[in-house]
């Protein structure tokens, strides 16, 4: 897998891979994960890009970047609020989402899991902070990585200056855990987070359609 590789060469991975058991994860999830992306899990472990881009990782020490966590629900039924009520547009069905990234700003990076049967095939969608804002990239998720940390491309909801320190990755556990990053908040719902749940994730295969806030991959 030659986006990896890019990646390693750019970023190099902490010395040790972080042995992942992906059956019960996988079934915790109800659904298979893009083989990319478990090749990234195991190479980097949890951790934080840029001092930046967590991606959530089912060892996450906090509940911000823990796959097995409350937020990938959590944002879900967010979202879904969202566009039944119209607070915002979102550019894809909600129950195609399932949460894999945060970054320290509180933008939000998804799959957008079409085909379910398919995760090899799932692209990437990231949403805007605070603000009604998408991006779109046509690949996944370790493809994104290295486009974006190459200078191959430039999300437009990411920082101008994102890449001026270097590409560089930080294991949680040598850094400040993301506690502080807010999940986009829950304007209707009180009361403790829901464990994640696989109906909360994914769902049928519906059409995605295009708004003012949607940005086409560069």
């Amino acid at each position: 897998m030659h986006e990896l590789a890019d990646l390693i060469q750019m970023c190099p991975p902490p010395p040790a891979s972080v042995s992942v058991d992906w059956e019960p994860v996988e079934s915790d999830l109800g659904v298979s994960l893009p083989a990319d992306y478990k090749q990234l899990a195991t190479v980097y472990g949890p951790g934080n890009f840029c001092e930046y881009l967590s991606v959530y990782h089912p060892h996450g020490p906090t509940e911000w970047v823990d796959l097995l966590g409350p937020m990938p629900a959590n944002l879900c039924r967010q979202l879904r609020k969202d566009r039944e009520g119209g607070v915002f547009p979102v550019a894809h069905d909600p129950d195609d989402l399932l949460a894999c990234g945060v970054t320290d700003n509180g933008e939000h990076v998804f799959w957008v899991t079409e085909p379910a049967e398919d995760p090899d095939s799932w692209r990437i969608a990231v949403k805007e902070a605070r603000g009604p804002d998408w991006y779109s990239f046509d690949g996944g998720l370790v493809a994104f990585l290295a486009a974006v940390f190459s200078g191959r491309i430039a999300v437009p909801l990411f920082p101008d200056d994102l890449l001026d320190g270097g590409v560089g990755f930080s294991a949680h556990s040598e850094r400040k855990p993301m506690g502080s990053v807010p999940p986009i908040p829950d304007r209707t719902q009180h009361g403790p987070p829901h464990p994640v749940s696989f109906a909360c994730g994914l769902g049928p295969p519906a059409t995605t359609y295009q708004t003012a806030g949607v940005s086409p991959p560069r």
